[in-house]
């Protein structure tokens, strides 16, 4: 016996030195097979079994279970099922919807946005989740694009929601204000009616035609060109998303810290979903702090913690503290972290487990770094690509196509070369596409790719595999940059910017920043004739239509844009180019909010922004 015992110890060792992740890969396929397995049995199930029935379950189970933590305030899955009673019951009431209906939600992170999610699911109606970052012309067309007929906005955003009332009054939009008191025409409180509305049952027959194929919200996504695309969420795909925290090895008695936008699908899907799967407790917070972060996760005992690239490193850059590693966090699930943020996180917080992961929210799969390899997103998994068939292919960055053979079919990239990811799609793998736009729907699909009629997602990523068969994200082909977490689209900031008066064309496009994930915004602009360059206008222009992160902080005046023969403009030059006023000859111009306007950029700011002394 004791021999047996010894070899097999030996046989084990020597099996992890061959393969020193098989345990972790193990792990990883057994969770992905469990999910594969319980998502089939839902969708089997009549009728289907929603996210909304697995909270409702938890109410069941552990009514007294804290569900949300919010500032000093701790609501339980009962509680938090009786307010989003209240909720459905006020929209029934007042807003006369129904089954199939889709509402629109303007509303920062609190505990309102979980619960009228909840009480409009209850109704079986879906839910667009708008950006609350954006106005005028973005807010309108986003509302628009999702053919939702009510819209219910938090009291902050009252402003942001006028803008845009003569256009939504002209639809007869029901508009609905998170107050108790409205003073504005075409504008109603629904505060006050949440308060007084019962909070008994919702009857199950309002949404006895929900199936798995019905959206369950619709999340925002720039895409590669023009202005935002509302990418539909089926019930299925948000189980896909709220699978991730049970793939990761997230548990029940964990307490998950959402400080992402709960209108992007990390947030939501990942943060939301996967907490309500779990039946676990969310900590929410209305935005991220740097300075509040650890001390957050002391107080409320958190144990797993979101992230993108940018949060880390702020995190990273803050003064080092006696208490950096007196903290719960066992687990970071996020993505766009670089190597050397991460090698520093863990150095200095302790060991927490990293989930990189890679995914988008309207994609047919992601990659997880189940392994813990430094820098990488994934690891090519036999198992996992005979259940989401994918390849890198090769791709021309001129043409912006991928490549073809003699034959028309595309070429997969060798080992080590960088290549686009495409997934095939399926019956069982679907695309479900953008609401109302079906030729954007179209272009995300690469038709004849190995064979006629085969069908391809074009996640439009860059990614290469190294000698392990680990991935690592490279880039984004098309007119999108990535900037403080945000996807953004240069069409549409140029199409922003060439409304200011003195501005005749604008190029946009992303330069990066040593120090920084992803890349800031610039623009290349042409003024028009007899026009100077107005700095307080331009800034004010930007500043009043454009969020934060979509600002170009850089501009450079040109005499003409370079464009090709089919007047596509170029970027590639400029990007290389980038801001530095030694090397460029135009004249180059920084948005400084000290001053509240936009400055030329001297050598000395060149040098102070590469110094980390200016804040961008």
């Amino acid at each position: 016996m004791f021999w047996y015992t010894v070899s097999a110890v030996i046989l084990l060792i020597a099996l992890r030195l061959k393969c020193p992740y098989i345990i972790s890969q193990t792990k990883y396929m057994c969770r992905v097979a469990l999910a594969v397995y319980r998502t089939t049995k839902y969708i089997k199930s009549k009728p289907f079994y929603t996210i909304l029935d697995r909270f409702q379950d938890s109410v069941r189970k552990n009514p007294k279970k804290a569900f949300i933590r919010f500032l000093d305030q701790t609501y339980s899955y009962e509680q938090s099922d009786k307010e989003s009673n209240k909720i459905a019951r006020t929209l029934l009431k007042h807003a006369d919807l129904h089954e199939g209906d889709t509402v629109a939600l303007l509303l920062g992170n609190e505990p309102m946005f979980l619960w009228i999610w909840l009480g409009l699911a209850k109704i079986g109606c879906s839910v667009a989740l708008l950006n609350h970052n954006i106005r005028s012309k973005s807010l309108l067309h986003c509302f628009t694009c999702c053919g939702a007929n009510v819209l219910i906005a938090g009291a902050d955003l009252q402003d942001a929601v006028e803008e845009v009332l003569p256009a939504l009054r002209e639809q007869g939009i029901s508009i609905y204000i998170l107050t108790e008191h409205v003073s504005s025409e075409g504008m109603t409180s629904l505060t006050d009616k949440i308060k007084q509305a019962s909070d008994q049952p919702i009857p199950t027959d309002l949404r006895a035609n929900v199936a798995f194929n019905t959206p369950a919200a619709y999340i925002y996504t720039s895409g590669t060109t023009g202005l935002p695309k509302a990418a539909v969420i089926t019930h299925r795909r948000l189980w896909a998303m709220a699978f991730f925290q049970s793939i990761c090895g997230v548990k029940s008695d964990d307490v998950i810290y959402v400080c992402l936008p709960l209108y992007h699908s990390s947030g939501f899907g990942l943060g939301f979903g996967g907490s309500v799967e779990r039946g676990a407790t969310i900590v929410l917070r209305s935005k991220f702090s740097s300075s509040q972060f650890w001390d957050d996760c002391r107080k409320y005992n958190v144990t797993v913690i979101q992230y993108i690239g940018e949060t880390m490193r702020y995190l990273c850059n803050m003064p080092k503290c006696v208490s950096d590693q007196v903290h719960n966090v066992r687990m970071a699930i996020g993505n766009g972290i670089r190597p050397d943020i991460w090698r520093t996180f863990i150095n200095r917080f302790g060991h927490v487990e990293i989930k990189e992961f890679y995914g988008s929210t309207e994609g047919t799969l992601g990659f997880l770094n189940y392994a813990g390899k430094i820098g990488a997103v994934g690891t090519v998994n036999s198992f996992h690509k005979k259940l989401y068939p994918y390849v890198f292919i090769k791709f021309d960055h001129e043409k912006e196509e991928p490549v073809r053979n003699a034959d028309g079919f595309c070429i997969e990239v060798a080992k080590g070369e960088t290549g686009l990811l495409v997934t095939r799609l399926t019956q069982k793998i679907e695309f479900s596409g953008y609401a109302r736009d079906p030729k954007q729907t179209e272009k995300k699909k690469l038709h004849d790719v190995f064979e006629k009629g085969d069908v391809y997602f074009n996640t439009g990523d860059l990614f290469r595999t190294d000698r392990e068969n680990f991935i690592y994200f490279q880039d984004r082909v098309g007119d999108t940059f990535r900037w403080k977490g945000e996807n953004v689209s240069t069409n549409e900031v140029s199409d922003i910017m060439t409304l200011v008066p003195c501005i005749e064309e604008a190029n946009v496009y992303g330069v990066t920043v040593p120090g920084f994930e992803g890349r800031i915004g610039m623009a290349a602009i042409i003024l028009k004739k007899d026009h100077q360059f107005e700095c307080d206008d331009v800034f004010n222009h930007v500043t009043s239509y454009l969020p934060v992160y979509a600002r170009p902080r850089f501009i450079r005046i040109q005499s003409s844009l370079a464009v090709t023969c089919t007047f596509k403009q170029l970027k590639g030059r400029l990007v290389e180019e980038g801001f530095n006023p030694a090397l460029i000859t135009d004249p180059l111009f920084i948005l400084d909010e000290t001053v509240k306007s936009y400055r030329p950029l001297t050598h000395d700011t060149y040098e102070s922004i590469l110094d980390a002394r200016f804040r961008l």
